[in-house]
Protein backbone atom coordinates (compact mmCIF):
# COMPACT_ATOMS: atom_id res chain seq x y z
CA UNK A 1 0.00 0.00 0.00
CA UNK A 2 1.26 3.48 -1.15
CA UNK A 3 2.27 5.86 1.76
CA UNK A 4 0.08 9.01 0.53
CA UNK A 5 2.06 11.59 3.37
CA UNK A 6 5.50 9.98 1.89
CA UNK A 7 4.91 10.78 -1.65
CA UNK A 8 4.03 14.32 -0.65
CA UNK A 9 6.70 14.70 1.47
CA UNK A 10 8.88 14.06 -1.18
CA UNK A 11 7.30 16.60 -3.19
CA UNK A 12 7.75 19.23 -0.81
CA UNK A 13 11.35 17.58 0.11
CA UNK A 14 11.91 18.37 -4.39
CA UNK A 15 10.36 21.72 -4.04
CA UNK A 16 12.83 22.59 -1.39
CA UNK A 17 16.02 21.41 -3.71
CA UNK A 18 14.20 23.13 -6.84
CA UNK A 19 14.02 20.18 -8.42
CA UNK A 20 10.56 20.29 -10.65
CA UNK A 21 11.42 17.50 -12.48
CA UNK A 22 11.34 14.71 -9.52
CA UNK A 23 8.06 16.70 -8.40
CA UNK A 24 6.69 16.29 -11.50
CA UNK A 25 7.27 12.38 -11.45
CA UNK A 26 4.46 12.50 -8.92
CA UNK A 27 1.99 14.30 -10.78
CA UNK A 28 -0.50 11.64 -12.77
CA UNK A 29 -1.08 13.22 -16.34
CA UNK A 30 -4.14 15.15 -16.20
CA UNK A 31 -3.72 16.15 -12.59
CA UNK A 32 -5.80 18.90 -11.78
CA UNK A 33 -4.32 21.44 -9.65
CA UNK A 34 -6.67 24.86 -8.30
CA UNK A 35 -4.79 27.76 -6.58
CA UNK A 36 -6.59 29.85 -4.36
CA UNK A 37 -9.16 31.87 -6.04
CA UNK A 38 -7.48 35.66 -6.75
CA UNK A 39 -4.17 34.28 -5.52
CA UNK A 40 -1.06 36.11 -7.89
CA UNK A 41 -0.80 33.02 -9.78
CA UNK A 42 -4.60 31.97 -10.13
CA UNK A 43 -5.43 31.79 -13.72
CA UNK A 44 -9.22 31.67 -13.37
CA UNK A 45 -9.16 28.05 -13.47
CA UNK A 46 -7.68 24.69 -12.76
CA UNK A 47 -4.72 23.99 -14.57
CA UNK A 48 -4.56 20.27 -15.92
CA UNK A 49 -1.42 18.19 -16.63
CA UNK A 50 2.12 18.73 -15.57
CA UNK A 51 2.73 21.25 -18.51
CA UNK A 52 -0.43 23.78 -17.62
CA UNK A 53 1.47 23.71 -14.00
CA UNK A 54 4.87 24.71 -14.93
CA UNK A 55 3.65 27.07 -17.73
CA UNK A 56 1.04 28.34 -15.16
CA UNK A 57 2.68 28.47 -11.39
CA UNK A 58 6.85 26.99 -11.36
CA UNK A 59 7.80 29.35 -14.83
CA UNK A 60 6.80 32.60 -12.71
CA UNK A 61 7.37 32.26 -9.54
CA UNK A 62 11.38 32.92 -9.98
CA UNK A 63 10.38 35.92 -12.20
CA UNK A 64 8.00 37.36 -9.35
CA UNK A 65 10.19 35.74 -6.28
CA UNK A 66 13.57 35.32 -7.70
CA UNK A 67 15.21 32.32 -5.30
CA UNK A 68 13.92 33.61 -2.06
CA UNK A 69 10.95 31.98 -2.21
CA UNK A 70 9.83 29.04 0.66
CA UNK A 71 7.23 26.76 1.59
CA UNK A 72 7.66 25.91 5.49
CA UNK A 73 5.74 22.62 6.03
CA UNK A 74 4.51 22.62 9.57
CA UNK A 75 2.47 19.16 9.78
CA UNK A 76 1.52 17.32 7.13
CA UNK A 77 -2.15 15.05 7.89
CA UNK A 78 -2.86 11.68 5.50
CA UNK A 79 -6.68 11.02 5.58
CA UNK A 80 -6.51 7.58 3.08
CA UNK A 81 -5.64 8.69 0.12
CA UNK A 82 -5.61 12.57 0.83
CA UNK A 83 -3.03 14.84 2.53
CA UNK A 84 -3.58 17.50 3.95
CA UNK A 85 -0.16 20.36 4.39
CA UNK A 86 -0.66 23.08 7.12
CA UNK A 87 2.46 25.44 6.88
CA UNK A 88 3.50 28.79 5.79
CA UNK A 89 4.96 30.75 2.28
CA UNK A 90 7.72 33.08 2.40
CA UNK A 91 9.04 35.05 -0.05
CA UNK A 92 10.80 38.71 -1.36
CA UNK A 93 8.32 40.84 -4.25
CA UNK A 94 11.70 41.24 -6.54
CA UNK A 95 9.54 44.46 -7.91
CA UNK A 96 8.60 45.87 -5.01
CA UNK A 97 11.31 44.37 -1.97
CA UNK A 98 8.09 43.13 0.41
CA UNK A 99 8.82 40.27 2.15
CA UNK A 100 5.56 38.15 2.73
CA UNK A 101 4.68 35.58 5.22
CA UNK A 102 0.97 33.66 4.60
CA UNK A 103 -0.46 30.46 6.33
CA UNK A 104 -1.02 28.29 3.64
CA UNK A 105 -3.39 24.50 3.29
CA UNK A 106 -3.01 22.27 0.37
CA UNK A 107 -4.91 19.44 -0.09
CA UNK A 108 -3.73 16.86 -2.20
CA UNK A 109 -5.59 13.56 -3.55
CA UNK A 110 -3.51 10.53 -4.56
CA UNK A 111 -4.64 7.78 -6.68
CA UNK A 112 -1.97 5.22 -5.78
CA UNK A 113 1.25 6.42 -5.93
CA UNK A 114 0.32 9.30 -8.62
CA UNK A 115 -1.01 12.94 -7.39
CA UNK A 116 -3.98 13.78 -9.04
CA UNK A 117 -5.45 16.46 -7.63
CA UNK A 118 -4.35 19.96 -5.48
CA UNK A 119 -6.21 23.06 -3.74
CA UNK A 120 -4.50 25.92 -2.32
CA UNK A 121 -5.89 28.33 0.17
CA UNK A 122 -3.81 30.78 1.59
CA UNK A 123 -4.39 34.64 2.15
CA UNK A 124 -4.56 36.42 -1.26
CA UNK A 125 -4.54 39.58 0.12
CA UNK A 126 -1.04 39.22 0.97
CA UNK A 127 -0.24 38.05 -1.79
CA UNK A 128 -1.53 41.38 -3.61
CA UNK A 129 -0.12 43.59 -1.18
CA UNK A 130 3.39 42.56 -1.78
CA UNK A 131 3.64 42.02 -5.29
CA UNK A 132 1.38 44.64 -6.86
CA UNK A 133 -0.19 42.21 -8.86
CA UNK A 134 -3.98 43.03 -8.98
CA UNK A 135 -5.03 38.67 -9.33
CA UNK A 136 -7.07 38.25 -12.00
CA UNK A 137 -11.50 38.73 -11.21
CA UNK A 138 -14.32 37.18 -11.93
CA UNK A 139 -17.72 38.95 -11.98
CA UNK A 140 -21.03 37.00 -11.57
CA UNK A 141 -22.56 35.84 -14.67
CA UNK A 142 -26.03 36.87 -15.17
CA UNK A 143 -27.44 33.05 -14.55
CA UNK A 144 -25.62 33.43 -11.11
CA UNK A 145 -27.57 36.59 -10.40
CA UNK A 146 -30.98 35.25 -11.36
CA UNK A 147 -31.88 33.31 -8.35
CA UNK A 148 -30.45 36.47 -6.34
CA UNK A 149 -33.49 38.66 -4.76
CA UNK A 150 -33.69 42.58 -4.13
CA UNK A 151 -30.84 43.98 -2.15
CA UNK A 152 -28.47 40.79 -3.16
CA UNK A 153 -29.23 41.31 -6.90
CA UNK A 154 -28.32 44.82 -6.49
CA UNK A 155 -24.89 44.38 -4.75
CA UNK A 156 -23.89 41.38 -6.94
CA UNK A 157 -25.17 42.54 -10.37
CA UNK A 158 -24.95 46.13 -10.05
Amino acid sequence: MVDAVHVVRSVYDAFARRDIAAALATFDAQIEWNEAEHVTFWTGSAMIGPEAIVEGLFRRIPGIFGRTWRIHVERLYGCGSTVIMQGRYSGTAQSTGKHLSPQVVHIWDLDGDRIVKFQQYTDTWLFAEATGITPVTSSPSPAACAGAVGLVADVLCG
